[in-house]
């Protein structure tokens, strides 16, 4: 049995996928405004020996539901929500090897100035860094950023392929390795002749610069992708490291899993190296009746309108239009395709209702709950690996931070009882945590390798 990885799942805003929760008097996921929630939930995690905390993030709000953004202000649907970014050098501060991984969305901010960004963060971690690849789903983001409306779902990936280019020329090509000295003597900083201007004149971007940080310990950050759409399963199987999935069911996520194996493997990439990450979440307690009795009690907090506002969002379909026992069934559109489809295409054996989707949206969004002991919790998680093939889980939780404490001090230990789970971190940056001691850059047979700085050829005189 091949080691679980676990990245806590976040949102610099309260609820994040328990809409409704939030209500609860013990939730204090409303504090996500206090760097001390932050600070606490780093220690807490890093405790526990989480892989990372993967922040999610939104640009835009959740209007699609009623045709108005009045239900996710109501209910708190991620709303307000702060940049996900500005935290983490203080969270650095207080751990040594938790990791991060922050969702950017690419489709609104310029690559110079992005890249810029995560180098610094990079740096400021250590290298414990990851950048969750998006392209946005929500129309209000592209208003809110001076567009009409966002592009079509496929030409937002053709604008992102470029998007990656010039973030790969800029980490991996601008600076050589020895190009900076800091020989204080020779009052000598860096060679100009080892750093070079990146020239890219593309269809959406055009580029004539130096990359305006040196090279971080990782350059290029580990590479997270969530996209399971056909579209969205072929950039992953390209770019992506770590790829960041859901599903109801295992036939769904099983599915996925394969698929996304597959395609990698014929874009020339070792599949056993994608890292693919499954979103769940956990109530346990110390026996399966408190676990239940928890978990009974949670649902008296379910939003349903807040819970049908994250799924109109995400799948661009609104359901106030919709009677709660009407069946769900596919319909394409321009948000986040993936989503409607693993309720309907990717497992016909089943027929949801919108109130069955609202029902296991409520706690924890789109990925399955597991409730019980720390045995039962544990049996579960070992049974998700085992028959989908997935190597880890970001969990969500249903409060905050109790749902990461009772993880942290009820399953954690079960889990490393049975050497399935860490009892220590491996040294070194975030890829040398996931793939071995030395592996700080890019795998050789990732497409950013293609843009490393090489020496010029010489010229024959």
């Amino acid at each position: 049995m091949k080691e679980i990885l676990i990245n806590a799942f976040d949102m610099n805003c309260m609820g994040h996928l328990s809409p409704g929760l939030w209500a609860h008097p013990r939730d204090r996921s409303h504090t996500y405004k206090d760097l001390s929630y932050w600070l606490n939930l780093a220690k807490t995690l890093e405790r526990g020996k989480f892989d990372a905390l993967f922040i999610a993030d939104v640009l835009g709000v959740y209007d699609v539901y009623g045709g108005d953004v009045n239900a996710a202000l109501q209910q708190g649907v991620q709303v307000p929500v702060n940049d996900p970014l500005l935290a983490v050098p203080a969270m650095a501060a207080v751990t040594q090897h938790l990791s991060f991984g922050l969702t950017g969305t690419l489709s609104y901010e310029p690559p110079y100035t992005f890249a810029r960004r995560i180098s610094t963060l990079d740096h400021l971690t250590g290298g414990r860094l990851a950048w969750n690849i998006v392209t946005g789903y929500l129309n209000s983001a592209a208003k809110g950023s001076g567009l009409e409306g966002q592009g079509s779902h496929d030409d937002r990936y053709e604008v992102a392929e470029e998007y990656m280019e010039v973030v790969y020329k800029l980490w991996e090509g601008s600076w050589a390795d020895d190009a900076v000295v800091v020989d204080k003597e020779r009052r000598l900083f860096a060679h100009p002749e080892k750093v070079r201007k990146v020239e890219h004149h593309g269809r959406y971007y055009q580029v004539d610069a130096i990359h305006l940080a040196e090279p971080s310990p990782q350059r290029t950050p580990i590479l997270y992708q969530a996209g399971a759409s056909k579209r969205g399963v072929e950039f992953a199987a390209k770019h992506a490291e770590c790829v960041f999935i859901f599903g109801p069911s295992k036939k769904v996520v099983g599915t996925t899993v394969k698929n996304i194996r597959q395609r990698a493997a014929a874009n020339g990439r070792d599949p056993s190296k994608i890292l693919i990450f499954m979103v769940l979440t956990a109530i346990p307690a110390p026996t399966d009746a408190e676990a239940h009795a928890k978990h009974q009690d949670y649902l008296k907090y379910i939003s349903y309108d807040g819970a049908l506002a994250l799924f109109s969002g995400w799948t661009g379909i609104d359901f106030s239009t919709y009677n709660p026992n009407d069946p769900i069934s596919y319909v394409q559109s321009d948000a986040i395709q993936s989503m409607v489809e693993g309720f309907t295409i990717a497992d016909s054996s089943k027929v949801w209702t919108v109130q069955e989707v609202a029902n296991f949206i409520g706690i924890g969004g789109i990925g399955p709950v597991l409730i019980g002991s720390p045995e039962r919790i544990a049996d579960e998680l070992i049974g998700w690996v085992e028959d989908t093939g997935v190597d880890g889980f970001n969990l969500a939780y249903a409060l905050s931070p109790e749902s990461f404490e009772d993880f942290v001090d009820l399953v954690v230990p079960e889990l490393q009882r049975r050497g399935v789970y860490k009892k220590e971190y491996r040294d070194g940056t975030l890829r040398e945590k996931l793939y071995g001691k030395g592996v700080t850059r890019l795998n050789n047979d990732h497409p950013g390798t293609h843009f490393r700085y090489a020496p010029l050829a010489k010229v024959a005189p």
